[in-house]
């Protein structure tokens, strides 16, 4: 099992502070990684989790969608650690409106975070890694990388671009020595998803048709993470990993 051991790796993952971001980070501490936790929002919880495991853990407050600062954060994360070998690509928001109503503004502002940030974040990581020879990117992709949704236009345009961006840096970066690959969380009990859960009809609906008959809780992805950062995955380049209880496979 020693190719599932992060021992004197580095992890950046943004979005850190809870649901996801958190779990992933989590797992990868757990498995041996030394994180910097990237995010708006204070990541103490997850800090102190990871340094349960004995392992070394920095907190970078930022706002992603601000891109003038990726170049300044992607410096601090390499001062903290002197290098990066993961880069986990979480953060994102969501703006749930009929297409009809969708405002410009709310558009913009989930490409923005959902899929520009992710380029250039990615960008940067790639550069250091090249130069490097190794080093792995996940992004956290969406069941809605596949399908269309209701009332979320905005995120299902960002979540269908980050699974075509997977397989394009994976293309680039494979001779590298770089994986990059994506994980589709299915319907996951986290912040984001609260509005669908509250809603007893669509929940009800949603759990039926899941093969494993429950919604997934956040840590349901820390394996599949752990998997994509190690070196057990060193020929594993451009995939898209569903992590859904069997929702596309019903």
């Amino acid at each position: 099992m020693n190719s599932f051991d992060l021992s004197g790796k580095t992890a950046i993952v943004t979005g850190s502070a809870r649901g996801l971001g958190q779990a992933i980070a989590i797992a990868l501490a757990e498995a041996g990684a030394d994180v910097v936790a990237v995010s708006m929002n204070t990541s103490a919880e997850t800090v102190e989790a990871i340094r349960g495991f004995g392992k070394k853990a920095s907190e970078i407050r930022v706002d992603l969608s601000d891109h003038s600062k990726l170049q300044q954060t992607f410096d601090q994360a390499l001062e903290l650690t002197g290098q990066v070998d993961i880069l986990v690509n979480n953060a994102g928001i969501i703006r749930r409106t009929p297409a009809k109503d969708h405002s410009m503004q709310d558009w913009l502002d989930v490409i923005d975070l959902n899929l520009n940030t992710v380029f250039l974040l990615s960008q940067l990581a790639g550069r250091h890694m090249i130069k490097r020879g190794s080093g792995k990117i996940i992004n956290i992709c969406s069941m809605l990388s596949y399908q269309g949704g209701i009332n979320v236009p905005g995120y299902t345009a960002s979540k269908h671009g980050i699974a075509g961006l997977t397989k394009a840096l994976a293309n680039e970066w494979a001779a590298s020595g770089i994986q990059v690959n994506g994980i589709a969380p299915g319907y996951i009990e986290t912040d984001n998803t609260a509005a669908i859960r509250q809603d007893e009809e669509r929940s009800t609906a949603i759990t039926d048709r899941i093969p494993a008959g429950r919604w997934g809780k956040p840590a349901d992805l820390g394996g599949p993470a752990v998997f994509l950062a190690s070196s057990a995955s060193d020929y594993v380049n451009g995939h898209v990993l569903c992590v859904d209880g069997g929702w596309m496979a019903r």
